[in-house]
C-alpha cells in the first residue's frame, strides 16, 4: 500500500490519515486504491465500529486531486485521467454506501478530492482552520467527486453560488449550512479521537462533548443575495442579475466570476441541474465520469491548469463563447464497455 496514506487501528476505530503533505494531502490513484482497500478491511473486522478521516500532518485535510496529471492525460489520450476519475470515483461511492459510522476531521484546507472524502462521511467535523471550497471553475474543471449530488441539495441558491464562484467557507459556515455537523477547535480533536478509540458507543454525543459553539457564519448573512441573485438559470443570467444589482457584495461576485473558465461554469449550473433529479450517488458518478472525460480533454481545463498551477501567472485566456453543442458532448453518456462502475 502507498505510503502517502497512514492506515491503523486505535481500540474499535479505524484510521485512515491522509500523509502527502507537500501536496497539502492532494489525492493520487494510488492513494485512492489505498482507501478503498482499508475501507474493506475496516468493513470486514468486527473489532472496528468506526472509521475515521483526518490529515497526519501539514495545513490541509485534503486540497483536492493530482491536477497536474490530469492535465497532461488530457492533453494525451486522456487514460491516465480516466483511469483516475474511475478509481476515485469508486472510493467516493464506496464511502457514501458504507456500512459502518464514518467520521471526517476537515482541519485546514479541505477542496476538491478533500470534500469527496468528507461529505460521504456520517459526521463531519469542522475546525476554526476549515477552509472549504469546490473552486473547480477557476481552472476549467467542474465540481466532482459528488458535487453534482452534494451542492443542489444545499438550502437556497448555496450550491450554485458555490460552484460558480468556488467561494471558500469557514468552519463556522460548514456547520450552517450542514456541510459539517460539529465543530471542534483544532486542539480539541486528539482528546475527541482518544476518547472515541476506548468507547463508540455514541459517536454524536462523543463529538458534541468535545465540541464548542461556532461563531457567527457569515454566509447566513449573504443568503438573501445568494438567493436572490443566483436565481438564474443560465450563467448569462445569473451574471446580469448581478450587474443590474451593482451593490457591493455583487459587484465582488460579478468579478469573481469573470475569473472563472465560461465553459465549466456553464457544464457546472448544468451538473447540479440534473443532479438533483438523479435517482441515486451512482448514477451522479457514472454521469461525472462522463463529464471528466471530456472535459480534460478542453482548451479551457489544459489552459487554467497551465495558468493557474505550472506558469502559477494566473491568467488563463479562456473560450470567450460557449458552444452549447459542446455541452451537450461532455454529457453524452459513455460508449458501451467505457462506463463508470461501482464496486
Amino acid at each position: 500500500m502507498t505510503t502517502d496514506i497512514i492506515v491503523k487501528t486505535e481500540g474499535k476505530v479505524g484510521r485512515i490519515r491522509l500523509n502527502r503533505p507537500s501536496a497539502i494531502h492532494a489525492l493520487t490513484m494510488d492513494m485512492c486504491l489505498g482507501i478503498i482497500e482499508a475501507l474493506t478491511a475496516f468493513e470486514n473486522d468486527d473489532a472496528i465500529e468506526v472509521v475515521v478521516f483526518d490529515h497526519a500532518e501539514g495545513r490541509g485535510f485534503c486540497a483536492g486531486g493530482d491536477i497536474r496529471m490530469l492535465a497532461e492525460s488530457g492533453a494525451g489520450d486522456g487514460s491516465a485521467a480516466r483511469a483516475f476519475f474511475h478509481a476515485e470515483y469508486r472510493m467516493n461511492h464506496r464511502l457514501f454506501t458504507y456500512a459502518k459510522p464514518t467520521v471526517a476531521i476537515m482541519d485546514g484546507i479541505t477542496m476538491g478530492g478533500g470534500v469527496g472524502i468528507a461529505l460521504p462521511c456520517r459526521y463531519r467535523v469542522a475546525t476554526e482552520n476549515t477552509r472549504f471550497a469546490m473552486p473547480e471553475t477557476g481552472i476549467g474543471l467542474f465540481p466532482d467527486v459528488g458535487g453534482g449530488w452534494y451542492l443542489p441539495r444545499l438550502p437556497g441558491q448555496v450550491g450554485k453560488f458555490l460552484a460558480l464562484t468556488g467561494a471558500r467557507l469557514d468552519g463556522a459556515e460548514c456547520l450552517a449550512l450542514g456541510l459539517a455537523t460539529h465543530f471542534l477547535l483544532s486542539g480539541d480533536v486528539a482528546g475527541a479521537l482518544t476518547a472515541l478509540s476506548g468507547d463508540v458507543a455514541d459517536i454524536q454525543a462523543t463529538l458534541k462533548i468535545h465540541g464548542t459553539g461556532a461563531p457567527i457564519a457569515r454566509i447566513v448573512e449573504n443568503r438573501t443575495h445568494i438567493d436572490r441573485l443566483f436565481a438564474g438559470d443560465s450563467v448569462a443570467a445569473i451574471m446580469a442579475a448581478l450587474e443590474s444589482n451593482g451593490g457591493t457584495w455583487a459587484t465582488k461576485e460579478l468579478a469573481t466570476l469573470r475569473t472563472k473558465s465560461p465553459l465549466s461554469c456553464s457544464v457546472a449550473l448544468r451538473q447540479l441541474r440534473e443532479g438533483a433529479a438523479m435517482r441515486d450517488f451512482a448514477a451522479e458518478m457514472a454521469q461525472e465520469y462522463a463529464i471528466g472525460a471530456r472535459v480534460v480533454h478542453t482548451h479551457d481545463f489544459i489552459e487554467g491548469v497551465r495558468a493557474l498551477i505550472i506558469d502559477k501567472d494566473n491568467a488563463p485566456k479562456w473560450q470567450p463563447h460557449v458552444d452549447l453543442a459542446e455541452v451537450d458532448a461532455i454529457f453524452a453518456p459513455m460508449p458501451p464497455g467505457q462506463e463508470w462502475t461501482p464496486l
